[in-house]
């Protein structure tokens, strides 16, 4: 065996290349690829990509919570983060106004809801939108709209584990668990 044939030439092109591909901090237009954790105040985990693949997001175009995005700008890979975020720079407050009441009737016949669940409901534009049910009898169900986590402080632990300027993964659907919608309502 000779040693040199197994050498690679590497000529100035590749390297110039080499450097505009890699991207050194998270910023605007960027995908950047995370593993996170997502804790409540009391410690109850909401939603975690362990055990599952990396988040990646495409940074700046609203597909995350303001607050999540402006601690994850600036960024380098393998940093390593944690940060609390009031409602206000997460989901918000609570909103009682944002509770609706359906006839029965307007639901098919072989749904059994149940205080507690969350059904889909769909917007005039088409949108599907999570709603809990808070109430039911024989003729009523009442619904409540604001988000599963309005008015919780979240605390995230975030690993960045790639960043990119292209997509690295298939986006059909965001893998979220936990309802969180990938942090931003979008997916």
């Amino acid at each position: 065996n000779d040693p040199k044939r197994n050498l690679f030439l590497i000529t100035p092109d590749i390297i110039s290349n080499h450097k505009e591909s890699v991207v050194e901090k998270v910023e605007n237009g960027l995908y950047v690829s995370l593993d996170y954790k997502g804790t409540l105040q009391n410690g109850e985990v909401f939603d975690s990509s362990q055990g599952g693949q990396p988040l990646e997001v495409q940074m700046g175009v609203g597909q995350l919570i303001e607050g999540f995005e402006r601690e994850l700008m600036g960024m380098s890979l393998s940093d390593k983060k944690k940060f609390t975020l009031d409602p206000e720079d997460a989901y918000g407050q609570r909103d009682d106004s944002l509770t609706r009441e359906f006839d029965r009737a307007d639901f098919p016949p072989e749904m059994e809801p149940q205080v507690g669940m969350t059904i889909a409901l769909q917007t005039p534009e088409g949108r599907q939108m999570p709603a809990q049910i808070t109430h039911l009898d024989d003729e009523k169900l009442s619904v409540d709209l604001n988000h599963p986590l309005a008015g919780e402080s979240l605390t995230f632990e975030i690993e960045v584990v790639g960043i990119s300027s292209t997509a690295t993964q298939s986006h059909a659907g965001c893998g979220c668990g936990s309802g969180c919608d990938c942090a931003s309502g979008s997916c």
